[in-house]
């Protein structure tokens, strides 16, 4: 976010994790060095005027200190909050049109897309194995890639895939889910629109019962 700032501005950031990793800063130390840890940084990123107010969380499922963390991630940090049922009751086009809407036509990046939560913490632990954190009850692979798809045409000028490490990733179950979401992400940056959803009957090839 600082390199990206130098060029862009302030960024928008889509960011797919169970976790809010807004924390504030001054609940871990009181010194410069203890506040930066693996759940503040976004808070830390705000501080220094790195992003912008429209920032999203897609599927959340963490748990809180209080509700003081809801009211310091979206006023202080600037996050919207998507959480993972949101998606079973308002389903993948709404979700979508909200992402797109709250960013607007801001620089994004898609922040911690990785593959057990997918982010690897952010699909649910069942479809990778190598979160740091794990938490159960994610999205699937299936529809974080309908997801990430969705976005093409935003302003997307950074990303990442995290948390694959190969020496917990049995059968390279969570190598294959990231490996696929950076071959989805790359050409989602090359698009100008998603692709459009199909509508009608869906008819039944020849030949096939």
């Amino acid at each position: 976010l600082r390199a990206l700032d130098r060029v862009y501005g302030p960024i928008s950031v889509i960011h797919f994790d169970a976790h809010l990793d807004t924390w504030n800063p001054q609940y871990f130390g009181d010194t410069p060095e203890e506040e930066i840890t693996h759940g503040t940084f976004f808070a830390i990123a705000a501080r220094e005027g790195l992003m912008t107010n429209t920032s999203v969380h897609a599927g959340i499922r963490t748990r809180l200190f209080g509700p003081q963390d809801l009211t310091f991630d979206n006023e202080t940090v600037g996050f919207q909050v998507i959480s993972t049922e949101d998606l079973d009751d308002y389903g993948i086009p709404k979700v979508l049109e909200y992402i797109r809407r709250r960013v607007g036509t801001s620089p994004v990046y898609l922040r911690q897309v990785h593959p057990s939560s997918i982010p690897m913490a952010r699909a649910d632990s069942f479809c990778s194995v190598t979160a740091g954190t794990p938490e159960v009850g994610g999205w699937t692979t299936r529809e974080v890639k309908r997801l990430i798809r969705g976005l093409a045409g935003l302003n997307i000028v950074g990303a990442d895939v995290v948390e694959v490490s190969p020496s917990y990733d049995h059968a390279d179950i969570t190598g294959i889910a990231a490996a696929d979401l950076v071959y989805d992400i790359l050409n989602t940056m090359q698009m100008d629109a998603p692709p459009p959803l199909r509508a009608g009957s869906l008819d039944i090839v020849p030949g096939i019962q």
